[in-house]
């Protein structure tokens, strides 16, 4: 058996509890992960509140990524021993003492590193690197602008555009985030809260445009993001933070610009799409962050069974950076 926390029914986070549940064993190509620390993310709160089911076949607990040491190894799963420390991509299951998971999801934490740093990197720097990387064709060169610059994914992208030779700009939420933007390497940031942000993209710009848009809002963010976009740009849905509705000549302005809008997940695909990007992104990236040229961001951590409290500030949106769950809290402790 082992600990994980459980919800009693979809809605606030005085749902959660800690529950005694049995511990997974690793299948056929898998392995399994003794934890030590997870990430939480906004997708959790969402299906917290029953509004982001997890794929068919993954565990009902909540929980995107972990780290912790491989506990044991599944039938020919090859890649790692029994003592590796290891950070992993779940559909499900991180809010707990164990969590199986494909070998192929899976990469080991740089030594240099916290249990801490490692945890904080699957999901945030797996999904900016997709989306920059897989989906949005980013070229050297290129002007990238970052919505929630300042989140988990934002500093995490900003930190990857400057590393490909982009240059990054970002909107967040407050004057504290623009300063924690332009520290991770954004040249310009703007605060959504002091208006239209628009013509201060385009001017940081000199007036070309952005190549390629993150977008996490959606609905009130349309028009803009449409107006700082360059001719051939990308535009990457990411997140319907504002809401989905779009009212207005948006088809309009997608072909007089020859926009391409691409709309992305991470969570329901495939394997071996999944394999790929933790293959691409552990050759290409995760070395980067080993030697401290990229860093990852964290805001607070929580131990497991103060995980609502954890919850609550995530919805605050005043957060920089990752906010993570300590699962064992003697082996964090000894990597600090």
């Amino acid at each position: 058996m082992m600990k994980a926390v459980g919800l009693s029914e979809f809605g606030g986070p005085e749902n959660f509890s800690i529950v005694e549940t049995a511990k997974p064993i690793a299948g056929e190509g898998e392995i399994l992960i003794k934890a030590v620390a997870c990430g939480i993310n906004r997708a959790d709160t969402l299906q917290r509140k029953g509004k982001y089911p997890p794929p068919p076949g993954a565990s009902t607990t909540l929980g995107l990524e972990m780290a912790g040491v491989v506990e044991a190894v599944g039938p020919n799963a090859t890649k790692f021993a029994v003592g590796d420390r290891v950070g992993a991509l779940l559909a499900g299951g991180g809010y707990a003492e164990y969590a199986t998971v494909s070998e192929d999801h899976a990469m080991a934490i740089p030594p240099t590193l916290t249990w801490e740093q490692g945890a904080a990197i699957p999901e945030v720097w797996l999904t900016a690197f997709q989306l920059l990387h897989l989906v949005g064709d980013m070229q050297k060169g290129d002007f990238v602008l970052v919505h929630a610059g300042a989140s988990g994914v934002g500093t995490a992208a900003i930190q990857l555009i400057v590393a490909a030779g982009g240059t990054a700009i970002a909107t967040v939420g407050s004057e504290a985030k623009i300063e924690a933007a332009k520290k991770y390497g954004a040249v310009a940031a703007f605060n959504r809260h002091d208006g239209p942000w628009a013509d201060s993209v385009k001017a940081a710009t000199d007036g070309k445009g952005v190549n390629l848009i993150l977008d996490c809002v959606a609905s009130n963010y349309w028009e803009q993001n449409s107006d700082v976009l360059a001719m051939d740009a990308r535009w990457v849905v990411f997140g319907l933070m504002s809401g989905p509705n779009v009212d207005g000549d948006l088809l309009g302005r997608i072909l007089r610009k020859r926009i391409r809008i691409t709309g992305t997940t991470l969570r329901a695909r495939k394997p071996e799409y999944k394999a790929n990007l933790v293959a691409r992104f552990a050759a290409e990236a995760l070395p980067l962050i080993g030697n401290g040229t990229m860093k990852s961001v964290i805001d607070k951590t929580f131990p497991l069974a103060d995980v609502g409290d954890a919850h609550r500030l995530m919805e605050t949106n005043t957060t920089i950076g990752k906010v993570l769950l300590i699962v064992d809290a003697a082996a964090a402790a000894s990597s600090l």
